[in-house]
Order: structure tokens, then sequence, then C-alpha cells
């Protein structure tokens, strides 16, 4: 599931003084992911090619509900399936790959991939909530990162439910395909504190992630170059995330994942919540830096 559009209504009240506090938290660099060196495949394993080729099967599958990645150290696809894909449809996957069917490794996840609509502090545009991810600068104006699925429903952006204190506006955006937006500050009265610096995620990482919903929670980084089918409206395909085993909950979208003072990632979706868990997506910061030409810092 991507973390869903959540109406503003039930979302915490955040003062401006609170949203420049998440704006300095949330701060970040850009995050490029790096490029996992193929180990060499034994006798009668399945190719890089062809892993590629089973990548391609699952993405032509068209199953909603699910995320998948090459393993080249196991050189398998695999598949996290969330609790709305049936076993037919689990089927329709493996059919998919034809003779190389055994390369797809299914996992189950409870919970149900969405976007998460509502997110480091609360910021507030149209009907919804989400949340202010790293602050970035290009030459003297300064901006914003949050999601691109929020980008896509608001061109105005506030620090308050009831839209009085202005923040500025959505200037870019990109949704499905990648999870990233750029908001511009057109408040003078709002600080924008920095304090991160880009970096690359690496699997096995301990990071953080913070959001308007449900705050700051930790994690680990558990794979990298990961396509995620979102469920329900509103969803679509994004390709080159981030998998972690942080929780995350609807509002959280566009929050910050670091890891001390290293901007990984925007929080873009995933399953579960902050009592039983999940497994949460983020797109790579770096990514959504270069597209926009501007530098976190």
């Amino acid at each position: 599931m991507r973390f869903e559009r959540t109406p503003y209504r039930s979302a915490r009240r955040r003062s401006t003084r609170l949203l420049a506090l998440a704006a300095g938290l949330a701060a970040a660099a850009t995050l490029g992911l790096p490029t996992a060196q193929a180990a060499q495949a034994p006798a009668g394993s399945t190719s890089t090619v062809s892993l590629s080729a089973v990548r391609d099967a699952v993405q032509r599958s068209e199953v909603t509900g699910i995320a998948w990645y090459a393993d080249e150290t196991s050189h398998r696809v695999v598949v996290t399936a969330d609790s709305s894909v049936s076993r037919a449809e689990i089927a329709t996957l493996r059919h998919s790959a034809g003779a190389a069917a055994d390369t797809i490794d299914v996992r189950r996840t409870d919970g149900v991939f969405r976007p998460l609509l509502s997110a480091g502090n609360a910021i507030y545009g149209g009907n919804y909530r989400c949340s202010l991810g790293f602050n970035v600068v290009q030459g003297s104006t300064y901006y914003f990162l949050t999601a691109g699925h929020c980008g896509n429903i608001a061109s105005t952006w506030y620090t308050n439910s009831g839209h009085t204190t202005l923040i500025g506006a959505t200037v870019g955006s990109s949704f499905p395909g990648n999870d990233y937006a750029l908001v511009r500050y057109d408040n003078t009265a709002l600080t924008h504190p920095g304090g991160y610096s880009a970096a690359n995620a690496t699997v096995g990482e301990s990071v953080k992630r913070t959001g308007s919903t449900s705050g700051t929670h930790s994690g680990t980084v558990t794979a990298l170059n990961v396509s995620v089918r979102y469920s329900g409206s509103g969803g679509g395909t994004v390709s080159g995330m981030i998998q972690t085993n942080v929780c995350a909950e609807p509002g959280d979208s566009g929050g910050p994942l670091y890891d001390g003072k290293k901007a990984l990632g925007i929080t873009s979706g995933g399953s579960g919540d902050c009592t039983s868990g999940g497994t949460t997506f983020y797109q790579p910061v770096p990514e959504a830096a270069n597209a926009y030409g501007v530098t976190v810092y």
C-alpha cells in the first residue's frame, strides 16, 4: 500500500515553530542508490540477465499489492506480497516467469501496500496532510522535498489545517514511476534550518524515519532498487525504492529517512502500522535532488 491520503481533519495540529523544527530535522542530502555488484552465478543458476527478464515478467503481471527486487546473491527475484494478494495472483506471478518460475521467491507481509498521505512535520494542502522531508536550496531560493503523490494533490501548502499560514507552492511533482515533489518556501517568516548531507543507503544500515502521524521510529534497510505496485485508488508503480522494516502510517508520506546526518530517503508508502510493524518504501533523495537541480544542506 502507499501511505494513503488522510483527511487533515484527523491530523495533529502543528505550529509554525514546530514546522521549522521538523524542517531542521528533515533537512538532508541527495541520495543515490548504489549499484549492487553481481556475484558470479554458480553453475546451473539463473544469470543476471535472466533475473532482469524475470523482474520484467513480474512487472508485466499487473498484480497489485507487491514489491519486488533482484537478489543477485541468491539469484532469485524476491517478491513481497501484501495481504490483498490472492493465491491465484501468486500463481499468476509465477506463470508470468514461464520456465524461470522457480527463481521467484514469494514472501508475505501483513497489511496492504499503499501510499501514506499525511507526514517530519505536518504540511497541509487541499484536504490532505503530508510530511515535510528535507530542506534544499538552489542559489538563494529555498525549497523542501516531499512525496510526489502529495505534490500531485495540492498546488499550495500551509503549516496548519485551517490554511492560514502559508508555506509555499508546489513547483514540481513526479508520481508514479518516482515519488518526489518540490515545494518552494514563499513565506519569508518561516525558518528552514539545515544540518544534513546527501548519502546512499546500504542494505543492513540502521536508519530512522520521522513523520507527522507516528513520530520517529527506527529499523534497518532490507533491500535497494525495489519496485512497488501500490493497491487501491491513487495507486501506481514506483521503482528504485529503498525497502525497510521501519513502521509508518498514513500521514507520514514525504517525511525523512536518515542515518545520523545522512539524508537517505523520502517516505513513499508501505503496509502495517507502528503497533504491529510493517514494510515501508522510500524514494532515494539523490535522485529527487538531481531531478530538480537542488542541494540538500
